[in-house]
């Protein structure tokens, strides 16, 4: 039978270097979508997203494969644990960072400092919390594939 695989004309050292590389190439693309989206969001207004409209289909579904292939492959993160805490911690600060940045919109179109606050209020709340559910339900699939994972590899030994 012939090999599928196709033999690569890297050693070690170059295959690790390049998987760095598209490592990088991979959040510089994801960073960057999100600051062009918002940036267009502060210049067109939400009511003509239309026209960043496949940034943001780009954006989402590098989010999803970013997101289940981790979790099929039980990661998480580097540095951040699975808990309660860390998950708080990310939902406020993505509560935070979207309530500012709608605050700011608000503040510019319409010039109303209580119409600002409001929005910030309402998406800090809204954002925080729907995060902190998206993370818990998330952290839960992720610990029962990491025991999955981890009694399979009892299994094979």
């Amino acid at each position: 039978m012939k090999n599928d695989k196709v033999k690569s004309n890297l050693d070690e050292m170059q295959e690790a270097k390049l998987l760095q590389i598209e490592h990088n190439g991979c959040w510089l693309a994801f960073w960057g979508l999100l600051v062009a989206m918002i940036v267009e969001l502060f210049v067109f207004g939400v009511e003509k997203m239309r026209y960043f409209i496949g940034e943001w289909i780009v954006f989402m579904a590098l989010c999803v494969y970013m997101g289940e292939a981790c979790l099929r492959n039980g990661i998480w993160d580097r540095r951040l644990k699975a808990d309660r805490k860390t998950n708080l911690t990310v939902s406020l600060i993505a509560g935070a960072t979207a309530g500012l940045v709608f605050a700011a919109i608000s503040l510019v179109r319409y010039h109303s400092v209580p119409g600002a606050i409001a929005t910030f209020v309402m998406l800090f709340v809204f954002v925080g919390l729907c995060c902190y559910a998206a993370l818990s339900l998330t952290a839960r699939e992720y610990r029962k594939k990491l025991a999955q994972l981890e009694s399979e590899g009892e299994n094979e030994e």
